[in-house]
């Protein structure tokens, strides 16, 4: 079970007042400082002002959805590492796909466990938080730069902007490059998740990780019906 640390913040952003006790309450328990916002406007807000470690997000808000404010997330310099856990009533994919492709870190629907909501965001915020990676070092493969204690990522010389979910996936496919890494191996890594669910949850990351990286992206390889695999940087020039 993570320990919250007094400093550790969340937002939880619902307009369902039932749904928002029943949230604060398990994660106040635990010992987090929990906010509470029941629309998009107030949630930026919040976010903008009090920089919380992590934002449980419902989808469906009054004005602003949940899609729209996790795009402004996202798209703020000053937000876009918040990490994300949406909340839904809707279990449509396409619902889901578009959730993540925004850059949300995990998603969860209702109606849910109190006690893996509490066991999610538990395993996000180990994830996305501050530490430095053991053996920390750069790794350089061909054009792509990782300080893995920075946690920062350059290609061709060029900081890209990553969530920390996806630098852990980054770094986990290099430091096991050359071996194909099956989606739910890559979920218990990477997501601290049991391995026979939201195994969608790997491609939509990799696939943003990719558009991210431009022509890095390539050294992301498919194994189709299995998982992904980092091959080795081809000689410049060749």
């Amino acid at each position: 079970m993570h320990t919250a640390p007094p400093t550790e913040r969340i937002l939880v952003v619902d307009d369902e007042p039932e749904i928002v006790a029943l949230v604060t309450y398990h994660l106040a328990k635990l010992g987090y400082n929990v906010a509470m916002a029941a629309n998009g406007q107030d949630a930026l807000a919040h976010a903008r002002r009090d920089h919380p470690a992590l934002i449980v997000l419902d989808l469906m808000l009054p004005g602003l959805s949940g899609f729209d404010v996790l795009e402004q997330l996202r798209a703020d310099e000053s937000t876009r590492n918040i990490a994300v856990l949406m909340l839904t009533a809707r279990r449509e994919e396409p619902d889901r796909i578009r959730g993540l492709s925004l850059g949300a870190d995990d998603y969860l629907t209702k109606p849910f466990s109190p006690a893996e909501l509490v066991l999610r965001v538990g395993a996000i915020l180990r994830r996305t938080g501050n530490t430095t990676p053991a053996n920390a070092g750069t790794l350089v493969i061909g054009p792509l730069q990782v300080d893995k204690a920075a946690m920062t990522v350059r290609v061709d010389g060029q900081l890209v902007e990553l969530t920390p979910t996806e630098f852990k996936l980054l770094l986990t496919l290099i430091e096991r490059r050359g071996r194909v890494q099956g989606r739910g191996l890559l979920l218990e890594t990477v997501w601290d998740a049991a391995p026979d669910i939201q195994t969608r949850t790997v491609d939509m990351h990799v696939q943003r990780l990719r558009t991210k990286l431009g022509a890095a992206g390539d050294l992301i390889e498919t194994v189709r019906g299995f998982g992904y695999r980092f091959r080795a940087a081809p000689p410049r020039g060749s």
